[in-house]
């Protein structure tokens, strides 16, 4: 599902009872009321069938306590939608575990959007593994809002700011950052880094058939060339062209300071064959300071 035959799909979120998830239903609420979507609350819950080291299955009464719990943790997320913005919000108790039942309802979300904690190797319920989890096999692009990150009125002007490497994904990424740029009426910051010991590409047959011209100019007009098409596409984005010859997390995450969001794809150019999530987008989801958006393959999608 393209940015092209959306139509009117959910935005999901995976709720939980952390401040974490607060901010991502707060996120989502604003995402969907500029994109004129519902937006779909999700909670989980994963109950265990025994109890932990025993052949005995925990009683209903506790069962029914969790429910309740999980109840009043997703009717305090529909509160806080529902005070950002004027928008149709339902929510949703699941008793299937997390991860499987969010991968499934990807498949017809705009967007999954999952809290994350900014505390190294501290993992909530909606934390680190699941959203790790998500980023590898949803159908759909996966946000991660981190705990610390700081949130801005609706009217933030701040850019959105995508990854550009030349890869398959990175062209899916291209396409959801226009989106978004467009929707959220903000500037389209475009990154591309290169390195001199760049192998791939110092000896393509490109680099040869220009004549051996500078690698920086070889990688301005690729990087021109990738963008010339989606500026057609949203002639009302305005685009910021970035070049530096750096590693791409250092750069990206440099641009998290000042964003309001990073697109990525989940892998690039650089990834080894098979690679379900590669080291720049595994970096974001860690440290960027501003939400991050993974952009899925489109076969793992059909």
């Amino acid at each position: 599902m393209t940015t092209a035959n959306q139509g009117n799909a959910p935005i999901v979120v995976g709720v939980d009872s952390t401040e974490a998830s607060l901010r991502a239903v707060r996120w989502a609420a604003n995402t969907a009321a500029k994109h004129r979507a519902p937006l779909h609350l999700v909670h989980a819950a994963g109950f265990p069938d025994l109890y932990v080291g025993s052949t005995m299955p925990p009683p209903e009464a506790f069962k029914e306590e969790l429910r309740k719990q999980k109840w009043e943790a997703l009717h305090e997320a529909k509160r806080v939608a529902e005070q950002v913005a004027d928008i149709q919000v339902e929510a949703r108790f699941e008793t299937d575990p997390p991860i499987p039942y969010l991968i499934r309802a990807s498949r017809g979300a705009r967007m999954i959007v999952l809290g994350s904690s900014g505390r190294t190797g501290v993992i909530g319920t909606l934390i680190g593994s699941t959203t790790m989890a998500l980023v590898s096999h949803a159908h759909s692009p996966v946000v991660s809002v981190r705990d610390d990150y700081e949130e801005i009125p609706a009217a933030d002007d701040r850019p959105v700011v995508v990854g550009i490497d030349g890869s398959e994904l990175s062209e899916r990424a291209q396409a959801y950052a226009f989106d978004e740029a467009s929707f959220r009426g903000v500037e389209l910051v475009a990154v591309h880094t290169w390195s001199d010991a760049d192998s791939e590409f110092a000896f393509s047959q490109t680099r040869m058939y220009y004549d051996w011209e500078p690698l920086r100019d070889t990688e301005e007009r690729r990087l021109a060339e990738r963008l010339a098409g989606w500026q057609e596409k949203y002639p009302d984005v305005h685009v910021r062209r970035v070049l530096v010859r750096d590693r791409p997390r250092h750069e990206l995450l440099e641009w998290s300071k000042k964003a309001q969001l990073v697109v990525v794809g989940s892998h690039g150019r650089g990834g080894f064959r098979g690679m379900l999530l590669g080291s720049t987008s595994q970096a974001l989801i860690h440290s960027a300071q501003c939400p991050v958006m993974v952009a899925r393959p489109e076969h793992e999608r059909e």
